[in-house]
């Protein structure tokens, strides 16, 4: 395996050739070493270019890619090929899925459940509430929370990751000698202590530059199950990864918002065009992932206790509150038809009430008192 990381490593480093052609390459000459030790004509026949395939026949630069696989070993990383079994199975159908990436940490990449969570640099306090209560209702074993340790929600997943007690994986867009932002050096390190850990397309010494950043955005929605959004605008690194995830087939949730602030623009947009479901409640997600919902997940998450004033509650919010005191259970439907409020304004002021502990959500999006 070292051998064949170390020719893979080398063709990333042979200019005009990227992950397509890399691909082929492989496809026509059985693996990477091979291709390194094919003739000048034989890489032309497979549609080289000639200066890529005399750059692949002359390269002598193996002390370089020798040394950067001894660093990554030194610094507790490794190099993981496709074809190894600890490289992420959900990437491989893919097409731009890379053939090498680089990993620090124990987290199963191939877990059962696989989330990544995204969202603005920027949330309000109601939006970093928000995708931490939704950590919360996924604890469960066998869960893996992905995000790209980026300011504001992907920090606030990754944080609140360690604090149920769930695994949590960092996508990179640069190498593993940097945290970008620096202020989230301090996480990246708690969540390698916790069973988590970073990983990347890039070499060690990738410095974070902008045209890298989407590369990482693929990543995020490539390995997971599903992509849940919270709080973004219309135009942003979020929707890029949220395309990707809609390009991968993955599922895609995003948590609603008022329509009159533009921070919840995209989600909304999301729901609108039918690119996006509602996120209801961590019960309602697992539902529709076909997940069997767990039991009550234990350690910190039990400790939990939620508020159960109402003072603070919107007049729709006690509307809905009024309506469930009156009937044990009541679906979706029914409480729309009940309060006559739009679909996406109950959808949302259900789930706040939820967030709250106020609410419990049952199969059949139907909704009970707590």
């Amino acid at each position: 395996m070292k051998e064949e990381a170390l020719h893979l490593l080398a063709l990333t480093r042979i200019k005009g050739i990227g992950v397509a052609y890399s691909k082929n390459l492989i496809r026509r000459f059985g693996d990477a070493r091979a291709v390194f030790q094919a003739s000048p004509g034989a890489l032309l026949q497979s549609g080289l270019p000639a200066e890529s395939a005399h750059a692949i026949h002359t390269f002598t630069d193996w002390a370089s890619v020798e040394a950067e696989l001894l660093y990554l070993e030194k610094i507790g990383a490794r190099p993981l090929v496709f074809t190894d079994s600890e490289y992420p199975q959900r990437l491989l159908p893919l097409d731009d899925s890379p053939l090498l990436l680089f990993y620090k940490g124990d987290a199963d990449l191939n877990t059962k459940k696989i989330i990544s969570v995204v969202g603005t640099r920027n949330p309000t306090e109601h939006g970093k509430q928000i995708t931490e209560q939704i950590i919360r209702q996924l604890a469960q074993p066998d869960l893996l929370i992905v995000s790209g340790l980026a300011h504001g929600v992907d920090a606030r997943a990754h944080s609140a990751a360690l604090k149920y007690n769930i695994p949590t994986i960092g996508i990179l867009g640069h190498g593993l000698n940097y945290i970008y932002p620096h202020e989230n050096r301090g996480l990246a390190k708690e969540m390698l202590r916790q069973q988590g850990g970073l990983l990347t397309r890039f070499c060690t010494d990738t410095s974070p530059d902008t045209f890298q950043f989407p590369l990482r955005n693929r990543l995020i929605a490539g390995m997971c199950d599903a992509v849940i959004v919270v709080e973004t605008r219309l135009k942003g690194g979020s929707m890029l990864t949220i395309g990707n995830a809609e390009a991968y087939g993955k599922k895609i949730f995003a948590v609603p918002g008022r329509f009159d602030d533009a921070c919840n623009s995209g989600c909304n947009w999301l729901i609108q065009q039918g690119k996006a479901g509602l996120f209801l409640s961590g019960q309602h997600l697992q539902e529709s992932m076909g997940w069997e919902t767990p039991a009550p997940h234990s350690g910190k998450q039990a400790s939990l206790s939620f508020p159960t004033e109402t003072t603070s509650l919107s007049v729709a919010e006690k509307a809905l509150l009024n309506l469930l005191t009156e009937s044990k259970t009541l679906s979706l439907d029914e409480i729309c038809i009940k309060s006559q409020l739009e679909f996406s304004t109950v959808a949302k002021h259900l789930l706040s009430l939820e967030l709250q502990g106020l609410i419990c959500s049952l199969p059949g999006k139907r909704y009970l008192l707590s």
